[in-house]
């Protein structure tokens, strides 16, 4: 009787396999994450991709050079420009080139507007996954105003497509857009909306940064000492230094370990060697901890972007290299002189030829070092394209980082992992 309950027993005692996504409005795009599960913890937790793959990589090998820089803002489509930045980089290697300084300086600022951007949805959508609401509400309202900066400079709130190989489409718009008076907006609410946009662009982004360290501190005021979102993140998908280094993980997730490791600092692109910021880090790895370097990361984005403003506003300069195969001619010129006509049409169409030879390029992407390795044959189009995305690398490390946590906590380390399956399915 004994040995046929213990039978019974041993057979209810079984692991249950459940499909977490790719529905799920918590999986972050389209994830298939298989758990297995022990009660409600988790014994293994297998990531199953490619639910969103579209062939970047060969689409880019199949299109003239230029026409790939908005394939590259629809990769991570939260940080658009941070993708296009690599990409261009990636040609001026290989072009051996230098980029205008000032070009350089509207990178970087535009780099750094980005980071915050990513960071901004990823603290509402992280609060949002634990049960927060209203810092989701808070988060958009502030990246509102950067989005504006995106439709200022090229058009688009969000694929803005403004790098290019050499510098940048266009300079700085000297004016803002003003919202028209309607019927249904008062004189008085009109004022106010436009209040901050008298001025040029770099006004409109003076103005967003002297108002955003308040901001931070009140999304700070409503999670950093809260005692619920501690309990939910705090000593939750923990990963050492070493470990975090030995699995890949770079950005947030390799700093919210110990690890002082920033591109931005280590190996210097554009101006970025001329500018002040500190590098936060974490101290324990856990889901708290990489909470915190985001926080403190958005501080420091606003600090170089105070740079940017500062510099840019006392030097001017050319936007973009002096070479009529890479640069579009002026708009006049384009009307007045048929050399210049044809450049202009021979660049669209055709494009340019890049010399044979091969590079990588990385970025301090939001999410971690984003690389380009490109191949070129001579043609006017790469004749390989790798992307090495952060989230891809980060992914991989989901069933350690689950193994041994609740199910609840599944969400909590996902969400912490900052994923975009744009980038990792490509």
């Amino acid at each position: 009787m004994c040995q046929q309950n213990l039978g019974m027993l041993m057979t209810e005692l079984q692991n249950y396999t459940v499909n977490f996504g790719p529905q799920h409005p918590a999986a972050h795009g389209v994830l298939r994450l298989i758990l297995e599960l022990e009660g409600e913890t988790i014994v293994g937790a297998d990531p199953h991709i490619g639910l969103l793959h579209r062939g970047t990589e060969k689409l880019a090998e199949s299109k003239p050079f230029l026409h790939s820089i908005g394939y590259m803002d629809r990769m991570d489509y939260v940080s658009m420009l941070c993708n296009e930045h690599a990409y261009v980089l990636a040609m001026e290697k290989l072009l051996d080139i230098d980029v205008p300084i000032r070009a350089q300086y509207i990178r970087v600022m535009f780099d750094e507007i980005t980071r915050i951007m990513n960071h901004l949805l990823w603290l509402g959508c992280h609060a949002l996954d634990l049960g927060a609401m209203a810092v989701f509400l808070y988060a958009f309202r502030e990246r509102e105003t950067l989005i504006n900066c995106y439709e200022a400079v090229s058009g688009s709130r969000m694929h803005a497509t403004y790098y290019r190989p050499g510098g940048v489409a266009q300079d700085l718009p000297k004016s803002m857009p003003q919202y028209q008076k309607t019927p249904w907006v008062s004189n008085k609410k009109l004022a106010h909306l436009n209040e901050d946009r008298s001025g040029s662009l770099l006004d409109y982004i003076e103005h967003f940064c002297n108002d955003f360290p308040s901001k931070v501190d009140e999304y700070e005021s409503l999670l950093t000492d809260n005692r619920i979102f501690k309990q939910r993140t705090v000593d939750i998908g923990v990963i050492d230094a070493d470990r975090a280094i030995a699995l890949g993980m770079t950005g947030p997730m390799l700093r919210g370990s110990g690890v002082a490791w920033d591109l931005r600092r280590k190996q210097p692109y554009d101006c970025y060697d001329e500018l002040k910021f500190k590098i936060p880090v974490g101290k324990r790895g856990d889901c708290y901890d990489r909470y915190l370097v985001r926080i403190a990361e958005m501080r420091e984005s606003n600090f170089i972007i105070r740079q940017c403003i500062d510099w840019l506003r006392q030097h001017e300069g050319p936007i973009k290299v002096d070479d009529p195969k890479l640069s579009p001619p002026s708009r006049t010129g384009l009307k007045t002189k048929m050399e210049e006509m044809i450049h202009h049409f021979k660049l669209y169409s055709e494009g340019f030829s890049i010399p044979v030879g091969e590079t990588y390029a990385s970025v301090e992407h939001p999410k971690g070092e984003l690389g380009i390795y490109m191949v070129s044959d001579g043609a006017n189009k790469p004749y390989r394209l790798k992307v090495r995305p952060a989230g891809f690398t980060h992914l991989s490390c989901l069933n350690e980082l689950c193994r041994g946590h609740m199910l609840a906590d599944v969400v909590t380390i996902l969400s912490s992992l900052d994923i975009v399956f744009g980038e990792i399915d490509r």
